[in-house]
């Protein structure tokens, strides 16, 4: 865990917060990524200083030089993590610290500070203490929470890094991220594109690598399908990710992921999913498989449940797919009972439902 010198937050209230009444007709269908909440957490950093000048307050637009680095080298990172409300109405995350240090993973990717985890964790805290009413009471429907950093500093030299940053968390309530709730989705094998390398930024949350995806997705939704999946770099034959989702086939009583291997995201729910698999008396195994394999084993009947996991979507399940030499079916294309089963499980230990034995969730509140 990084640790460093106690910060202390500074509190402005907003003037301008909500009322009851308004902030209720946006939790009464809240989208995801659409609305956010009152205030939000700022701290800067600055090389020689260190970290400082950390503030809750009112949630506004930043003013910001045009020379500023982020703006042209694209130096910035961010993470994502839910708040839920409870059974018993206690507000919780889950597993924040995983999330801090993944930041801090990322950051180093990018030549950016790392964040103290007890500074990081502290900042989700005091957000979602002050913006708690935000936080929906409607079943799957959560509080989502951004964490990021940008580089500050005006300037346009390509040879060195900012020396300055702003660590920043806003927060916003998110129904189902796929509308229409819990229904498989159809996914397009890209292999005109490549999401990541080895030795590149795949593994760091960075923002770089989701804009690089756009121009896949969208070709995903031309050829009629909701999502893209990634393919290795040299052979363009290896699955690696859904969009920015992290993949598992199911086997029977058997799970297969994609290994770890510099060019994936480390998903804290993918993780998550490969330990509550062991739980369930499943066997969760690191891999590789083809697309060939992959189209072999849904044609044979061996390969019986495809799903893709992640904080925003939890887990969902994918029903078809589709390539440039054709397509073909998951299962009968429907949700599979072993995906239903994990994600029932994951969202129980989340919303407090079911007990919680490796201790993932964070008391807020």
């Amino acid at each position: 865990m990084t640790t460093a010198p106690q910060l202390s937050f500074d509190v402005q209230q907003s003037e301008s917060a909500r009322t009851p009444a308004e902030r209720e007709r946006v939790l009464a269908d809240p989208g995801f990524g659409t609305h956010f909440t009152d205030h939000m957490i700022s701290i800067d950093f600055t090389e020689g200083r260190g970290w400082h000048d950390a503030r809750l307050t009112p949630y506004g637009p930043l003013t910001l030089d045009p020379a500023t680095s982020v703006f042209h080298y694209a130096q910035e990172l961010f993470e994502g993590l839910k708040a839920y409300r409870q059974a018993g109405g206690s507000i919780v995350t889950f597993r924040p610290y995983s999330n801090a240090a993944r930041f801090n993973q990322s950051a180093a990717r990018m030549a950016m500070p790392e964040l103290p985890e007890d500074v990081f964790v502290e900042s989700l805290e005091l957000l979602v203490q002050k913006d708690r009413e935000w936080v929906p009471t409607t079943e799957g429907h959560s509080l989502y929470l951004r964490p990021f950093m940008i580089a500050t500093q005006p300037a346009l030299g390509v040879n060195y890094p900012s020396r300055t940053y702003r660590f920043m968390v806003i927060a916003s309530p998110a129904g189902a991220y796929f509308t229409g709730g819990v229904k498989p989705v159809s996914v397009w094998l890209s292999r005109d594109y490549t999401r990541a390398a080895p030795g590149g930024t795949g593994f760091a949350k960075c923002g770089g690598n989701y804009a690089a995806a756009f121009v896949a997705q969208r070709q995903a939704v031309e050829n009629g399908c909701d999502q893209v999946v990634w393919l290795d770099a040299f052979e363009h034959r290896y699955v690696e990710e859904m969009g920015g989702m992290n993949l598992f086939f199911v086997y029977g009583d058997r799970l297969l992921t994609p290994a770890l291997t510099g060019t994936l995201l480390p998903g804290i729910t993918r993780d998550s999913v490969l330990t509550l698999a062991a739980d369930l008396g499943l066997k969760a195994e690191e891999g590789k498989l083809s697309i060939e394999e992959w189209r072999a084993g849904c044609e044979s009947g061996e390969l019986t449940e495809v799903f893709a996991c992640g904080t925003a979507a939890v887990i969902t399940p994918v029903g078809s797919v589709k390539g440039t030499d054709g397509g073909w079916t998951v299962g009968d294309g429907t949700p599979g009972p072993l995906t239903m089963r994990l994600r029932e499980s994951l969202m129980a230990v989340q919303y407090g439902t079911a007990p919680d034995p490796h201790d993932w969730v964070h008391k807020i509140c």
